[in-house]
């Protein structure tokens, strides 16, 4: 019903009947035409404003609101302002005449004299939501759900309310309950994609999008969800062809234009990239991950007094979404950082991670102790050293390890400027097998059979995405907790293990924007302790794995003695020297993580002692240093 995600700027009821129009009548409305159907198009909002826009009762200044939401929603979709102008005269009249007795039916008739109970509550659940009032939103779909505990929209819509509050394990259980009650929902299985998307599950969301547009082709909120979830997965070619038949038929659709510049900012090109953001902006100047994408682009300097005057507008708005105040918050930490000034950087990054912590899963530290003891209990010393026949013989794999941001991506695209390999970018594919196999793992070692399938699927993962490769490197940092694992399929898979400042390595992850997976990630003494676990079992893995099997790189030295390290990496992998990877910068290939701008620069030394600016305010780090 409320089309809630992606028309952020605009939370009136206009924002979906503009959609739904828009969809209806592109392209003939984009080139300024009307046709037999505009014409429909119209009749039908005309029937659907009587239905849901009516009851809401709107006074002068509401009406004037809607009126202004539901015109810049059409001409975001691209349709022509003339035909906006004229079509949102054409709504308000219609509203403003009203209906006589005479043109209702008499169904009608009956329904206005004794409205339900439900669609009352409906009704004002939805005008609540459109205003910004979320709890009273609430309360009144959720007093509609008991009383009718199937009604698909109400789900929907408490659903959206949920989220609106950051409330994100609930709303996804909405909109399951939505589909569960109307399984051809398809807004309902764009919505709850976007709540997986958001945790990181952003497979599980691909699918749940391709299931909405089955349903529903010429719906372009899946579409461009769709975009930006293949975009995450370093799919950015099958991502850019669904932006692009997005900007078609709606040349102003902001979350297509967001998309697209996050396409070119992955392969490299970042003075596109910005100029697709700042289209974006353009027409939603509240566009959070706009404002948030221009500073993952370049150094930030006094110079983008605009972009700061336009962000700090944003940051002040009352009723600001926790997901759209935590991209204008690290946005303005990251402007701060870039000039120097870290007592007013730091309180903007303090800000998104309390909000970021508020809505993940708390982090749960006996967990990953006794994950760590698990680890280093199954993998023993005589456990590995033992003989087991079946594992794989293949030296393809490179597994590039380490806590996020200890210099993973550098070394990735090092070793993926050398002719003989390539960059897969950060699979997931031993986070999956450790999840399906943990409880087989936990009572011994796989079987025969259960690594074959295992080394075959994952061959066939590195093929599929670089088919033309010797060599291809793997950079997921969270592999360094499956080390074991990975060797015990792939005994000659050689391992990189980046290592870098433990105070440095946890201040630039808590600067940067994670997924709620990686919960710890959000608070100073939860990353202290994640990082004690992690080099624990560090430690463990170089102990227990047979020589020559990992090669610790320390970041600080590989800054500081480009070539010399190179020369080790590239001799440690077996591979013969290649000038090319210390002109890594220049390599062309996509870069689907946060650091797709820092890899495509020579190396700079600025990051080592970064954590010295900021002294002041991370007490639970410093004491990693002792």
């Amino acid at each position: 019903m409320l089309d809630w995600f992606n028309a952020r700027e605009v939370t009136e009821v206009g924002a979906a009947l503009a959609d739904d129009f828009a969809t209806r009548v592109a392209p003939a409305a984009s080139r300024g035409k009307h046709s037999n159907g505009t014409s429909g198009a119209l009749e039908r909002l005309l029937h659907r404003a009587d239905s849901e826009v009516r009851p809401l009762g709107l006074n002068f200044y509401r009406k004037a609101k809607f009126a202004n939401s539901f015109k810049w929603r059409l001409i975001e979709n691209g349709v022509a302002k003339e035909v906006a102008d004229e079509v949102t005269q054409q709504l308000i009249v219609h509203l403003s005449l009203g209906r006589t007795k005479s043109e209702e039916g008499p169904a009608e008739v009956a329904s206005a004299q004794a409205p339900s109970e439900t669609a009352a509550l409906f009704t004002e659940g939805t005008r609540c939501l459109s205003e910004g009032r979320y709890a009273e939103a609430i309360r009144s779909y959720q007093e509609l759900l008991r009383m009718d505990p199937q009604h698909a929209d109400g789900l929907n819509n408490l659903g959206a309310a949920f989220c609106k509050v950051g409330r994100y394990d609930e709303a996804q259980s909405c909109f399951q309950q939505a589909i569960n009650a109307q399984p051809n929902y398809a807004e309902a299985y764009n919505n709850l994609g976007n709540v997986l998307r958001w945790k990181g599950m952003v497979e599980d969301a691909e699918t749940l999008f391709r299931r909405a547009l089955k349903l529903k082709p010429s719906y372009l909120n899946a579409r461009t969800n769709l975009g930006l979830a293949l975009t995450f997965l370093g799919r950015s070619h099958e991502a850019e062809r669904q932006f692009n038949i997005v900007l078609e038929s709606a040349p102003q659709n902001t979350q297509a234009l967001y998309g697209m510049g996050q396409v070119a900012a992955i392969q490299g090109r970042f003075d596109e990239a910005e100029a697709l953001y700042r289209r974006a902006l353009e027409v939603n100047g509240a566009m959070c991950d706009a404002l948030l994408g221009i500073t993952g682009l370049r150094k930030m300097t006094a110079a983008d007094g605009d972009w700061l005057a336009q962000a700090e507008k944003v940051a002040a708005t009352k009723g600001l979404t926790p997901l759209d105040e935590v991209d204008v918050r690290y946005a303005l930490g990251k402007y701060y950082d870039d000039i120097g000034d870290f007592a007013r950087a730091f309180p903007h990054y303090r800000r998104a991670n309390e909000l970021q912590k508020a809505v993940a899963p708390p982090y749960d530290r006996a967990a990953r102790a006794a994950f760590v003891d698990e680890m280093i209990r199954i993998y023993s010393p005589a456990a590995v050293s033992s003989v087991r026949a079946g594992s794989s013989t293949s030296v393809k794999p490179i597994l590039v390890v380490g806590m996020p941001r200890s210099g993973t991506s550098l070394v990735e695209q090092i070793i993926a400027s050398h002719r003989a390999a390539q960059g897969a970018g950060e699979l997931t594919f031993w986070n999956d097998a450790m999840s399906a196999h943990r409880a087989a793992i936990a009572q011994d070692f796989l079987s025969k059979t259960a690594r074959r399938k295992l080394a075959e699927g994952y061959l066939r993962v590195l093929e599929g995405r670089c088919p033309d490769a010797e060599r291809v490197v793997d950079k997921a940092p969270v592999d360094s907790d499956y080390l074991g694992l990975i060797h015990e399929v792939f005994p000659n898979a050689r391992i990189v293990h980046l290592r870098r400042d433990p105070v440095d390595t946890c201040l630039s992850i808590y600067f940067q924007k994670f997924s709620p997976g990686l919960n710890f990630s959000m608070d100073l003494s939860d990353l202290a302790h994640y990082y004690r676990e992690h080099a624990r079992l560090m430690a463990h893995w170089h102990s227990v794995l047979p020589a020559g099997t990992i090669l610790e790189v320390s970041y600080c030295d590989l800054l500081t003695d480009q070539e010399t390290w190179t020369r080790k990496i590239l001799e440690f992998l077996g591979l013969d020297w290649d000038a090319r990877c210390l002109e890594f910068e220049k390599t062309e290939r996509p870069v689907a993580t946060s650091s797709y701008w820092q890899v495509r620069q020579k190396i700079y030394k600025s990051s080592i002692a970064r954590w010295r600016n900021y002294e002041a305010f991370i007490a639970p780090l410093l004491e990693l240093r002792d």
